[in-house]
C-alpha cells in the first residue's frame, strides 16, 4: 500500500469542480508516477482532525507516512524533491523552477483569485475597487504573455512542477474569458492540459465528487 495519501473533500458543489486544488497534487503525482491513494474529509461539518491537518479548514493535504503537508504549493515542492520529473536536480534548474512556482502563487494567483471570486458570484458592479482589480489582473497577465511568447515551458527548458501550478491558476481566469487576447497563455494551457497526467487527474477529480452526489 502506498504511503502517499492525498486528502480532499468528499463532495463540493458543481461550480468549483475541476478547480479544487487537489487537482494540482493529483496531476503532479501522475506526472511523477508516484503511487498514492485518495481519502476524503467532509465538506460540511469540518472536524478538529481536519483543522489539525489543514489549519484553515481547506484541502488538500498530503500525508507521507506520518508526515502531513498542507498548502498546494508546499505539497508540490515536497513532491518535486522526490522526482526529477517534476524538478531538475541541477541548482540552476531547481532555482528557476522554484521561482516560477512562487511566481504562480504570489504574482498571478494572489491577483486572480479575488478577481475570480467576483466572477463566480456574478458580481459585475463597476466600482473603483473592481476597476483597479481588473487592471491589476490584466497587467499581470500581459507580463506573463510576454514571457510565454518566447518559451514552451516556464523553467529549465522543460515541463516542471512550476507549470502545474501556473497552468492551474491560468485555467481559472481563462474560464471567465480573461485570456481572450493572450494567445501565448492559451496555447500554454492547451499544451499542458493535453498531457495524459492532467487528463487523468482532471477526470479522477470529477469522478470523485460525482460519486458523492
Amino acid at each position: 500500500m502506498s504511503d502517499l495519501v492525498l486528502t480532499t473533500y468528499d463532495w463540493v458543489p458543481e461550480t468549483p469542480r475541476g478547480h479544487v486544488r487537489d487537482l494540482r497534487i493529483r496531476w503532479a503525482l501522475e506526472e511523477a508516477g508516484l503511487a498514492y491513494r485518495v481519502e476524503s474529509t467532509p465538506f460540511h461539518d469540518r472536524s478538529d482532525a481536519h483543522y489539525a491537518n489543514q489549519p484553515f479548514g481547506q484541502v488538500p493535504w498530503l500525508t507521507d507516512g506520518g508526515t502531513p503537508v498542507f498548502e498546494s504549493g508546499a505539497i508540490l515542492l515536497y513532491l518535486a524533491e522526490r522526482s526529477e520529473t517534476l524538478m531538475p536536480a541541477d541548482p540552476d534548474g531547481r532555482t528557476e523552477t522554484i521561482e516560477w512556482l512562487i511566481a504562480g502563487l504570489n504574482s498571478i494567483e494572489m491577483a486572480s483569485v479575488p478577481w475570480s471570486i467576483f466572477k463566480f458570484m456574478g458580481d459585475t458592479e463597476e466600482t473603483p475597487g473592481r476597476q483597479a482589480l481588473d487592471a491589476f489582473v490584466a497587467s499581470r497577465l500581459e507580463n506573463l504573455e510576454r514571457v510565454l511568447k518566447g518559451r514552451e515551458w516556464l523553467a529549465a527548458g522543460r515541463f516542471t512542477v512550476a507549470d502545474i501550478l501556473m497552468v492551474d491558476a491560468l485555467r481559472l481566469v481563462d474560464r471567465f474569458g480573461a485570456l481572450a487576447d493572450h494567445p501565448a497563455c492559451r496555447a500554454y494551457i492547451a499544451r499542458a492540459t493535453a498531457r495524459p497526467a492532467f487528463i487523468k487527474a482532471h477526470a479522477d477529480q470529477l469522478a470523485h465528487f460525482a460519486k458523492a452526489d
